[in-house]
Order: structure tokens, then sequence, then C-alpha cells
């Protein structure tokens, strides 16, 4: 129970949907609660089939790309490190652009399944096994959808200061999740020439 805990935390706090509500709200200002009911199912539904897709053939993927995991995650570190800058500095908008009408795309992927969530998915299933990440993952995709589906109910409660307060300490955790990553990575790499 405590593994699938930590692993739960990781992922929710890398997906980061409380951080993401100011972000979720500006993009669904003005349409009908039926269709941001819609735009939540859509954006989850994107973000959890990505998720398991690599939580169960992500290492095959990257076989066939001649990639192993050491450099995955040294790259997705980095990639963790920057947006947990940008959710520190308030500028987690510089990740996305909006096209049309479908947030399946930006809010989806990469916003709440990008290179981050598929790195940690990886090093979970590596650490903690495919079952442990299994039930991690969707508990933090129910969570998500329970959030961004009462995102304005929230957004009111802690009011815009809050909200962002919230987002750059869960961008400074994932800044610190990221460095762990990073070093780990590096760690692994370098064993076997010591």
């Amino acid at each position: 129970m405590e593994g699938v805990l930590e692993a739960f935390i990781t992922l929710f706090v890398i997906m980061n949907p409380v951080g993401n509500l100011p972000l979720f709200i500006s993009l669904v200002k003005g349409m009908p609660s039926q269709e941001i009911k819609k735009q939540v199912d859509s954006s989850v539904f994107v973000a959890g089939v990505l998720l398991f897709v690599f939580l169960f053939l992500g290492l095959r993927i990257f076989r066939l790309f001649g990639l192993d995991l050491n450099s995955f995650q040294i790259a997705g570190g980095i990639i963790l490190l920057v947006i947990g800058i940008l959710f520190i500095l308030g500028e987690p908008h510089k990740m996305i652009k909006f096209h049309g009408h479908d947030l399946s795309v930006p809010v989806g992927t990469p916003l709440l399944t990008g290179p981050g969530v598929i790195t940690t998915t990886l090093i979970l299933v590596k650490e903690r096994g495919t079952f442990i990440t299994v039930i991690a993952a969707f508990f933090t995709l129910l969570a998500t959808w329970l959030i961004l589906i009462n995102s304005s109910k929230i957004y009111k409660l802690l009011g815009g200061h809050w909200t962002n307060v919230m987002s750059r300490v869960m961008g400074l955790i994932l800044a610190a999740i990221a460095v762990k990553f990073i070093i780990d990575g590096i760690l692994n790499v370098a064993v076997p020439f010591l």
C-alpha cells in the first residue's frame, strides 16, 4: 500500500492538475458546462491512453528506437526540470499552444501526460513493478478528472492567489523530483565504468 501511495503522489505531482487549474479555466472560459465536461472527459481519456501505452509498451518502444531507460530518464529529468521552473516562475502556458476547440491536445497531452509523466511512469514500472504503477496511474487519472470536472468550484474556493501559490509549490517539488531523476540516470550510466 505504501508503494502505491508513493507512486500515486509522484505521478499526481508531475501531472499537476491543481497547478494547471488556472490554465485549464482560461481555456474553457465561456464554454457551457456540458462542453466543459466533454473537454475534461476527452482530455483525461487522451492522457490515460498515452500513460497506459507507455506503461505497458514503453520499454519496447525504446528498444525499437535503440534507446535505454537511463538516457530517457536523464532527458526526461531535464524536461521535467524546465517544466518545474516554468511553474515556479508562473509561466506554464509557455508549454502549450491552443488550436481549435478540442482540448485533448494540449490539455490531455502534453499538459497532463507529457514527457515528465511518461518518464516517471517508466521509472515507476522499473522500480515498483507494473501492478503498483497501474493502480497509481488509475488513481492519478481519477483524481485529475475529479479536479478538472470541478475546476470552477475549486478555483473559486482557493482563489487566484492560492491556486498560484499551489502551482509554484508543485513546480518546486517537480524540480526536485527532476533533479533526482537526472542524478539517478547519470549514476546508472556511470556505475558500470567505476
